[in-house]
């Protein structure tokens, strides 16, 4: 049983805490991208292994879900004629559309929601990139200012093309800001996994980083079926827990996509689910949540399903299984004629959380006292603080760009 909001809202966020030392922090990736450690925790053993043997630890007849979500370059950097850098990133859009896939294709203009870096010297007038080598100009002012952020109005010439080819043309690879060095051309590839596709997120779905096509060869011979979901990663992921108990943390928004084959694969399938990545385990985690409540006769207002924060926290009466929770949602796709199911999650997955859906987690290694650290800990317990002082002490690196670890559920 899930634990209620009234008892986990109350966990101090100190305890999830520990020391990374800034050398253990990987600046740039392996030349190699399954060259990288895995470390393997199964049945409270913790083991060594190479990423690339990952197909030797999981079962034939395993599910794989894989987040393929295409990293934009949504960090612009913008010079005033005084010579004060003034840096953009990019983090979802508000019109023409909040849907990111729209809003990436639309034309000139557009507003999004920005985080500005250097905000002080930026007080009001227009920024201005001019493109060196292409007849292009991309223009930028404030249209509001939040406490967090700001609303930011692009317009750009030549006004047809979209925001994605804009961002493309003028933007840089928003690397996180833990890696502290310039973004370089080669990010453009590397901070990509190689079976990307659906641009939208500002951050990479780094767990899937270490997969290259011989990875999926070998695990495709072990048995082992691959399937695809998208969740456009938002900079929130970064955003640090600065409250003293969990419930007064805020957490971000992220749309998701999720094509009814792989729904239906979900709903008859009987083996092991394995999640690589946190992004992949919250929208699973978050399909399931949306199928139990539309079986409570809940149904969104249109076609977008959205799951706050701490909704299973608050769920009340009997639960449904995987299967009968995931086929709600099939039903209802079939019946409005849906391909595919959309909608956006916020939600935190904290220690006293019941997995639902994944049974297995790929995942690199977190920030300390993030909220990605506090879902290892609900997937693995107490553990988790072996788990990290044996990486430490075995050299692994860490976070986005760092080694991996393969987690079973006990």
């Amino acid at each position: 049983m899930i634990a209620p909001l009234k008892d986990v809202a109350h966990i101090a966020t100190r305890e999830f805490n520990y020391v990374l030392p800034a050398g253990r922090i990987a600046l740039h990736p392996l030349p190699e991208r399954d060259a990288s450690k895995l470390l393997v925790y199964y049945d409270g053993r913790v083991s060594d292994a190479g990423f690339s043997d990952i197909h030797q630890y999981v079962d034939s007849g395993s599910l794989m879900v894989l987040n393929n979500t295409r990293v934009v370059q949504a960090r612009l950097e913008f010079f005033k004629e005084s010579g004060a850098r003034i840096e953009i990133l990019c983090l979802h859009p508000v019109a023409p559309s909040r849907d990111v896939n729209v809003a990436l294709g639309h034309a000139s203009p557009a507003l999004w929601y920005c985080l500005v870096g250097n905000a002080k010297k930026w007080k009001a007038g227009q920024l201005v990139i001019h493109h060196p080598d292409r007849d292009f100009v991309l223009y930028a002012s404030v249209e509001k200012k939040y406490e967090d952020g700001y609303l930011v109005n692009f317009y750009w010439e030549p006004s047809h093309v979209g925001f994605a080819e804009v961002l493309e043309l003028a933007g840089q690879t928003p690397l996180p800001p833990y890696i502290t060095r310039k973004a370089e051309e080669k990010d453009k590839a590397t901070y990509q996994t190689v079976f990307s596709r659906d641009a939208g997120s500002v951050a990479a779905p780094t767990a899937g980083l270490h997969f290259t096509g011989q990875v999926f060869d070998k695990l495709h011979d072990r048995g082992v079926a691959t399937e695809f979901l998208t969740l456009h990663v938002g900079a929130g992921t970064f955003k640090p827990v600065t409250s003293d108990t969990i419930g007064n943390h805020l957490m971000h928004h992220e749309q998701f996509q999720v094509d009814l084959g792989l729904l239906e694969t979900l709903a008859g399938h009987k083996g092991p689910v394995i999640s690589v990545g946190t992004t992949s385990l919250r929208t699973l985690e978050s399909l399931y949540w949306l199928g139990a409540d539309m079986l409570k006769g809940h149904h969104p207002s249109d076609d977008l399903f959205y799951l706050s924060q701490w909704a299973p926290y608050e769920s009340t009466g009997p639960l449904p299984s995987r299967t009968k929770a995931i086929k709600a949602l099939t039903d209802r796709m079939k019946e409005e004629n849906l391909v595919q199911l959309r909608g956006e999650t916020a939600l935190i997955i904290v220690p006293g959380y019941d997995f639902k859906m994944t049974d297995v987690l790929v995942t690199n290694f977190h920030q300390p006292g993030s909220t990605l650290l506090l879902l290892v800990a609900a997937f693995v317990g107490e553990d988790w603080k072996r788990i990290y002082q044996h990486a430490m002490e075995n050299d692994y690196r860490f976070l986005s760009y760092g080694d991996g670890c393969l987690f079973f559920r006990g």
